[in-house]
């Protein structure tokens, strides 16, 4: 999966240039750098196979542990700590949003 493999590449570049990164360099650099190849086209690809939204789940528990001071927690504790939904709730939430549009004639041909 390209996507993964992406994700996975700009962790590495971020782990290797960041020796410390306290939780809001973390988030501003997570969710420009990876969380965006991670979500790309959600509305046309919303994968429904476990193992495929597995992984992209994992790239962000992956992630999470990148912060030092909270690597220890759990994952949903790292993601309350971070202000960061799961991505599988930001992949309904965008589908309830083209939801709306659709219904209230707001896509725009």
């Amino acid at each position: 999966m390209q996507r993964k493999n992406t994700a996975y590449s700009y962790l590495v570049i971020i782990k290797r240039n960041f020796i410390y990164l306290d939780e809001d360099a973390f988030v501003m650099l997570y969710k420009s750098l990876i969380r965006s190849y991670l979500e790309y086209a959600n509305s046309v690809w919303n994968s429904h196979r476990l193992a495929l939204i597995k992984d992209l789940e994992k790239v962000q528990m992956h992630a999470t542990k990148l912060v030092i001071s909270i690597k220890n927690l759990t994952y949903k504790d790292r993601l309350k700590r971070l202000k960061l939904p799961t991505l599988k709730y930001r992949r309904i939430r965008g589908d309830m949003i083209e939801v709306y549009k659709i219904l209230t004639n707001m896509i725009v041909e």
